[in-house]
């Protein structure tokens, strides 16, 4: 008998038959793809910040959206002390880095405006473009000359409205770091906004883990997103910027009024995984040396070299062979996953290798050692 949902059901086969199908599976072996880039997640560091909150009385949940009993002392001292460690006005803790985009891309780009991004900006984004009233045009990936030419082109069109450069600080797919001095530059002489995704680049780069706009942040025409569900090791995102689009954001992005307020005991984790980045630069330290390491592994025994940051694309191409390849890392007890379109472009499906601080450089270099291996095997 045919199921009650025989479309859907078409569909699903159709993404199993072209090796696009996506499923749950458990965290087994040694993290290569977690963004646990400090290894906090699991850290004392964050268990002993949680019996402290509990200890002192911090609700688990929040009971309600912020505008009506769910605002917590812990969401505004975390509030406060954000604000403070990236060096902005103010900030504003929404429930993950998704939301924050879809809030900042439906709430604060006008009618008339333009949302300028990158041609590879995160999903979050899109969405929120989608839900707001501002025209939208893409640039080339990093290429602040195209963004500067795509601006001009919607002058010489007309546009007359704020113009709003939307742009990934460390991009998540392919580790490469946007050209923020460049850009800032161009937001400047044009009087745009720059909006900056840290999400990759908090607690990795930048003084103290402040990001790779910690810098320019305070900066008026600056807008910065820090998510706390990668490096800081908890969840929820921090928006950080001028106080006006923070009360913007209070009064208008419905993914804030909406929605129940993040749970104040995560607050208080957000607040110690800042405390920690302030205070041990040690974490911080080690972290680099593994990166440096795996990059250096990578080119030795792989061949695969240009990389910027923590995240190592190995891109393969074709969507099985990428999936048949992960399964086998997967099964010499490496969790190591791929990725594929639409995540990232067609013809580019990959393996996202995460280097983090809960795996050292032996295993490391043992990873490496087998996936050169495997790539010979399988070329």
């Amino acid at each position: 008998m045919a199921g009650a949902f025989p479309r859907h059901e078409k569909s699903l086969e159709a993404l199993r038959s072209r090796g696009r199908y996506r499923q749950l599976m458990p965290r087994e072996g040694h993290d290569f793809a977690s963004n646990d880039y400090l290894g906090l997640a699991s850290s004392e560091v964050l268990r002993a910040a949680a019996s402290d909150a509990l200890a002192r009385g911090v609700p688990v949940g929040a009971g309600g959206s912020r505008l009506l009993r769910g605002n917590d002392a812990e969401h505004q001292r975390l509030e406060a002390e954000a604000a403070a460690f990236f060096g902005t006005e103010a900030a504003l803790f929404m429930g993950g880095g998704f939301n924050a985009n879809q809030a900042i891309f439906s709430a604060l780009p006008q009618q008339g405006d333009l949302v300028l991004y990158d041609a590879l900006i995160h999903a979050s984004t899109h969405d929120g473009m989608r839900l707001g009233r501002a025209e939208t045009r893409s640039f080339a990936h990093g290429d602040t000359d195209d963004a500067a030419r795509v601006l001009r082109d919607w002058r010489a069109s007309g546009g007359a409205g704020q113009v709003w450069i939307a742009v990934e600080a460390v991009y998540s797919m392919d580790g490469d770091l946007a050209p923020l001095d460049a850009l800032m530059a161009l937001a400047d002489a044009t009087g745009a906004v720059l909006v900056v995704d840290e999400a990759h680049s908090t607690g990795v780069f930048g003084d103290m883990g402040r990001g790779l706009a910690h810098e320019i942040a305070h900066r008026p025409n600056v807008l910065s997103l820090h998510t706390c569900g990668k490096a800081l090791g908890a969840s929820g995102a921090l928006i950080c910027g001028q106080r006006v689009l923070i009360e913007t954001l209070i009064n208008k992005a419905r993914g804030f009024i909406y929605a129940t307020a993040p749970s104040p005991l995560n607050a208080a984790l957000v607040r110690a995984a800042l405390q920690e980045l302030r205070q041990n630069p040690t974490r911080r330290e080690q972290a680099w040396a593994g990166i440096a390491h795996a990059q250096d592994e990578a080119k030795r025994l792989c061949g695969l070299d240009g990389f910027d940051s923590q995240i190592l694309p190995v891109v393969i191409g074709d969507d099985k062979r990428t999936m048949a390849l992960a399964a086998a890392m997967q099964g010499h007890g490496y969790d190591i996953r791929g990725i594929r379109p639409p995540t990232v472009p067609r013809g580019t499906a990959r393996l996202r290798l995460s280097i983090t601080l809960n795996t050292g450089a032996g295993v490391i270099t043992s990873m490496l050692e087998t996936l050169a291996r495997e790539l010979e095997a399988r070329s």
